[in-house]
């Protein structure tokens, strides 16, 4: 849907006034800048994503810079391990009606976005941390829900959960993410290994890879889910044949085992890591992408990538 159409949608009365962007980031978006001060806000950001291929309004609870995993390749800035502090959700809501008028209605999208990415692609819980991790969970997605509805926007564009589902035996994620389903939400579940070893190495975890299988069973159970997986060399090296093997054979014991994924998003470091891993990771040769790749249709799953 083109954002002319969603601007159409939009009542005049839901828009009053230009968002206060005295603390703005002045520079233009593009898909390499992710500053999640280009608005000015506490937890409502701007991305051109390279996926979705359109503006996606994100949303950062984890203000504090804190996850319950430390991943290798994680462009956030001064990571530290933890959880998302309590979210103002008031202000998570004036933030999100005024910003999502101000894109629509004002000159936000004309100002700093380029003219082939200038339409309301969806919102985007990502941001500088796992967004789960907030108590308030299922409480933002209502948030969201009532937001959207009154912009209009159910069925228009997606809402995304971006996650390492780590903590969905938590009932307010299930509950959030059950509540996500008829936003016209997707999951985009972290898997960037199958092997404890690449797990721990990766995003240092101790989460076992049969742990991961039933969460995201879950939440495959609960609302449309993708699984996502960062692609580099480390040392100059893609994942080795036995990596390799055992993330098909995950994906192949999903597939047996009747596990409803959307399929596999594969994605490159568009943007520069700012863990001490950094000067190690490189994007892996291209033909070792497109093979593997191939390897994932093969077992019948969509592919989707973005290098």
């Amino acid at each position: 849907m083109s954002s002319d159409y969603i601007t159409h949608l939009l009542p005049e009365t839901a828009f009053s006034g230009s968002i206060r962007l005295m603390n703005a980031d002045n520079r233009q978006l593009t898909t390499t800048n992710h500053s999640r001060d280009s608005a000015g806000l506490r937890y409502v950001y701007p991305v051109i994503s390279r996926r979705g291929g359109g503006v996606s309004v994100g949303i950062n609870l984890n203000t504090n810079n804190a996850c319950n995993w430390r991943c290798i390749y994680c462009q956030v800035p001064h990571l530290q391990r933890g959880s998302a502090p309590p979210v103002d959700l008031l202000l998570l809501e004036k933030e999100l009606r005024e910003f999502l008028g101000e894109l629509l209605h004002g000159s936000f999208m004309r100002d700093k976005v380029p003219p082939e990415a200038r339409r309301l692609n969806d919102i985007a819980l990502s941001g500088n941390g796992e967004p789960t991790s907030a108590a308030e969970f299922e409480r933002v997605i209502e948030v969201i829900g009532h937001v959207m509805d009154e912009f209009h926007l159910r069925g228009s564009i997606k809402l995304i959960l971006i996650t390492n589902g780590s903590l969905i035996h938590r009932s307010a994620v299930r509950n959030g993410i059950r509540k996500m389903a008829p936003l016209n939400g997707e999951v985009w579940f972290k898997l960037d290994s199958a092997t404890s070893q690449g797990r721990l190495r990766i995003n240092h975890s101790r989460q076992s890879a049969e742990t991961a299988l039933r969460n995201l069973r879950i939440a495959a159970g609960l609302c449309p889910t993708w699984i996502q997986t960062a692609i580099f060399a480390l040392d100059d090296q893609p994942a080795s044949p036995d990596e390799r093997q055992a993330y098909l054979r995950f994906l192949a014991r999903c597939r047996d085992e009747s596990t409803p994924l959307q399929g596999v998003l594969l994605y490159g470091l568009a943007r520069p890591s700012l863990q001490p891993e950094a000067p190690r990771l490189s994007p892996p040769p291209s033909a070792w992408l497109e093979a593997f790749a191939s390897d994932i249709r093969q077992l019948g799953l969509t592919v989707k990538l973005s290098v």
